[in-house]
């Protein structure tokens, strides 16, 4: 993947970091991506056998897959950006598990982490996308929507549908090791390009940093605001850093597109709406989703993306395709049979309840959404949800009238 993920790198040949201070953009310094080496060293005072974590107790993907030998061979390097091994683990150091899921452990502070540490995040990327090989797999893409088939629910059912997503700004590093002057270059790009965005998709940008009280209390009123990083996963991995400087909400003027201003990610993009009518949110999503990144592209800059990995986030378990597609549906009598998580599995989907991972389902109202994002297309994805969710909709009418259930046959994960 070394190779290949170097070429892409190389085709900007120059890509200029600029630092956005006091409202005005200074030039920061030119980075020449054909004269970067990827690992430069780090200088130790003691052996990496003096520095190795006691992961004894641990269970996230890092710990499964960090030998003393690898760390041993990785802990002296660093990306050109200076993250090194010890920072991308310490958030799966610091959380050794998770009470519902296996979480990853470890995180990328920049693209070329992922080239720096392939020795561990290869393991770990192949472990939580379920056998997906980035040494000899690539991922596909296509924001197509025209290609989704039957994507309207029973309303009776669904509640809501939303599609999400995650972007990252090429030659920036990622929100767990930029500087200020980064954070702000990404907001300043991110914002200046979506001024640019027309019709349907125009709308307003919401700094958090200086925001009102009564647009604070809409957003809030309409579920947009995201809160400062509370989680010991994202705090620990140093994603709440000089909160709230350049953090921000975008959405267009009907409140169905929205874009998140370096949270998690560079850019969280969300296609959202009320309802059943999952193939116009998913439209919506990627007709958005291409125009913001031709008007990036208009501007001199570009998403971070590889033919292996697919787009570059800053988990890797949001590679490839970084996408969530969901429903807010109710399953009342489903829910209950002992059947329920089979049926998800084989289906290759997963539940939440409606307030996030860690939330128990309210009324039997369940967040159902694609459990895969690399190894398969974004269309490929919502096709899942959607045949999937409509198959647990007949489950339910079928409990409803006092007929028996089955279980469908595993699905494929990589076609």
């Amino acid at each position: 993947m070394a190779s290949s993920f170097t070429r892409i790198l190389s085709s900007k040949r120059h890509l200029g970091i600029l630092s956005f201070v006091g409202g005005s953009v200074t030039a920061g310094f030119l980075l020449h991506r054909e004269h970067v080496s990827a690992g430069v060293p780090v200088r130790r005072r003691y052996p990496a056998s003096a520095e190795y974590p006691d992961l004894r107790k641990h269970n996230n993907c890092m710990a499964s897959n960090l030998t003393p030998a690898i760390y041993a061979k990785l802990c002296d390097k660093a990306t050109p950006n200076g993250y090194t091994l010890d920072l991308a683990i310490q958030t799966g150091v610091d959380n050794p598990g998770h009470p519902f899921i296996k979480t990853v452990g470890m995180v990328a502070g920049d693209e070329e982490s992922y080239e720096v540490f392939a020795d561990l995040l290869n393991p770990v990327i192949k472990e939580r996308h379920n056998g997906y090989d980035p040494l000899t797999m690539k991922h596909p893409t296509d924001l197509d929507s025209s290609k989704l088939q039957s994507g309207q629910f029973d309303e009776r059912y669904v509640l809501s549908s939303r599609v999400r997503t995650g972007r990252s700004i090429r030659g920036l590093s990622l929100p767990p090791a930029c500087t200020r002057a980064e954070r702000r270059e990404v907001e300043r790009v991110v914002v200046d390009a979506l001024a640019g965005l027309k019709d349907d998709l125009a709308g307003r940008y919401y700094s958090l940093a200086l925001m009102t009280d009564e647009e604070q209390q809409q957003l809030i009123d309409d579920h947009f605001l995201f809160d400062k990083p509370v989680s010991p996963l994202l705090t620990c991995a140093g994603m709440a850093r000089d909160w709230p400087d350049a953090r921000g909400i975008w959405h267009n003027n009907n409140k169905t597109f929205l874009i998140w201003i370096n949270e998690e990610d560079h850019t969280r993009v969300i296609s959202m709406e009320k309802g059943g009518n999952m193939k116009r949110v998913f439209e919506r999503f990627c007709k958005g989703l291409k125009e913001v990144e031709r008007l990036i592209q208009e501007r001199g800059w570009e998403f971070m993306w590889n033919e292996n990995l697919g787009y570059i986030l800053t988990c890797p378990s949001n590679l490839g395709t970084g996408l969530r597609a969901g429903v807010h549906v109710k399953l009342p009598l489903l829910s209950k049979d002992p059947r329920f998580s089979k049926i998800l599995a084989n289906l290759r989907l997963q539940k939440r309840g409606t307030g996030g991972v860690d939330t128990a389902a309210v009324g039997g109202v369940f967040d159902i959404s694609n459990l895969d994002r690399l190894g398969q297309s974004e269309v490929q994805l919502v096709q899942t949800v959607v045949d999937g969710v409509n198959y647990l909709i007949e489950c339910e009418k079928r409990l409803e009238r006092g007929q028996d259930i089955k279980v469908p046959a595993p699905l494929k994960q990589f076609k």
